[in-house]
Order: structure tokens, then sequence, then C-alpha cells
């Protein structure tokens, strides 16, 4: 059997044990890729493809025949039945779809299931203005594990940005510190540069400003960039640990 699968609903959480009262590590989103590790009647313990991150998703709504051709480029794409009526259901942004047919506005991804032609690129699409990605994610709530229009944490805003482009970046932060080439830190910052401290991260929107997925406000947000480095050292007795760039 083939070991290659594709998550086909919206989006799950990945927990850290088989059970929907352990931590929230992570989440996977539609047309995401994986293999299983085991299974039972349950639950699938696996590994995404993308990341090669490890946890548990329930046992159900995927499948191994899929060939994706296009993304989505909006933070939530509304599901239209088949008579185009709008349904209380979405695609969050960077879930991979396969096109069945379309029509002049609408694509059909999935038997009487529709979205908008424009919530759509095609599937090798690069987005070189990564701003134009963080700010979907402008005053989403801030979910431990999430990375979704529902909630997202800080690692994972920054790592969408790499997904979304087809190019590996890790899922948590300090992984994210480890993998990220290090330039010098300085006073002043650019836009691009990301900062990290341990178990944070913020990315550099210009000079002055950052956006970042913050605790203790709870939701996404763009703040000056010394008044929160000075915040996050009172507050947490935190330091920057490194500075990097964006690159893709």
């Amino acid at each position: 059997m083939k070991n290659n699968y594709f998550y086909k609903k919206s989006l799950s959480n990945i927990y850290k044990n088989p059970s929907v009262i352990s931590e929230v590590t992570s989440q996977i989103i539609y047309g995401e890729k994986f293999k299983i590790i085991s299974k039972n009647r349950n639950w699938l313990k696996i590994k995404t493809s993308f990341d090669n991150y490890i946890g548990f998703i329930k046992n159900e709504n995927y499948i191994n025949n899929f060939k994706p051709t296009h993304k989505i480029f909006v933070l939530k794409a509304s599901i239209f039945d088949k008579s185009k009526r709008r349904t209380k259901y979405f695609l969050t942004f960077a879930s991979k779809i396969m096109i069945i047919q379309k029509n002049k506005k609408f694509i059909e991804f999935e038997k009487n299931k529709w979205i908008k032609k424009n919530n759509i690129k095609k599937i090798d699409y690069v987005e070189k203005n990564y701003l134009k990605i963080l700010k979907l994610f402008l005053y989403t709530k801030y979910i431990w594990g999430g990375k979704t229009y529902k909630g997202i944490d800080c690692s994972a805003i920054l790592q969408l940005l790499y997904y979304y482009n087809n190019k590996f970046y890790p899922r948590d932060t300090k992984d994210q510190i480890k993998y990220s080439a290090k330039i010098a830190k300085r006073r002043t910052y650019k836009k691009g540069d990301i900062i990290f401290w341990k178990g944070h991260v913020a990315i550099c929107i210009n000079s002055k400003k950052l956006i970042h997925a913050y605790g203790p406000k709870k939701k996404v947000l763009i703040m000056p960039i010394s008044k929160t480095i000075e915040r996050i050292e009172r507050t947490t007795k935190l330091k920057v640990k490194k500075v990097s760039s964006i690159k893709y």
C-alpha cells in the first residue's frame, strides 16, 4: 500500500497523544500530504510530508489518490453548494485543491462543493510579496498550535509563508531558530528580518514595526519593534536570541 495520503477536511488538530484532551501541537489542513506511522480504529499517528511533523489525528477524512492543481490565497474561502449558495463551511489559506470542473466565476473541487475562482492560485505560484500573506492574518485570534483563520500561533505564520511557496521550513520556533541563517544582531531592523526569542518569533514589516501572533494580546498584531523587544524583556526576562531574514 502506498503510504502517501492527503487530508480532505477543512482542518483538524494534530494532538500530542491519541486523545482530544491531549495537547494540540499543530494542525493539518485540506490537501496536506502525510504518511501514516500507525493506526487503530479511532486514531492515526502521522508524519506530515512537508515538515516531518509527528502527531495524532482522527482516523477519518483522507484519501491517497489526489493531485492538487491549485491553492487557496485568501484567509478563508467560502464553500458554495451546487446551486452556488454559500454554505457555512470554508477552506483555509494554503489549502491545496484539485479542480474537477469550472465555469466563469467558480471552480468545483469536490462533488457539489464550489469556491470562487478569484480565491485560488496555481499550485506552483510563488507569492514574492510576503507582506500580503502576513497581513491576511492580522487580528486573527492567537491559539497555541493553530495555523488557520480560526486561530494561529507565532511560528505558524512564519511557516505558512514557506509552505504556501512550496519551500521547506520547520513548524516550531525552537527548530526554526536552528534552521534559519543568522545575521548580525543590530539596533536597526529592516523589512523581512525575523526576530527570535526563546519560544517566540516576529517578522519585521519595515524598519519600525513587526507583526506577530502575540499571546499576551491574544491575537495577531502589528507593533513597534523597539517597544516589543523592551516589553518582552521586561515581562518575560527574554532577550532576542537570533535575527534572521526571510528567503525563498
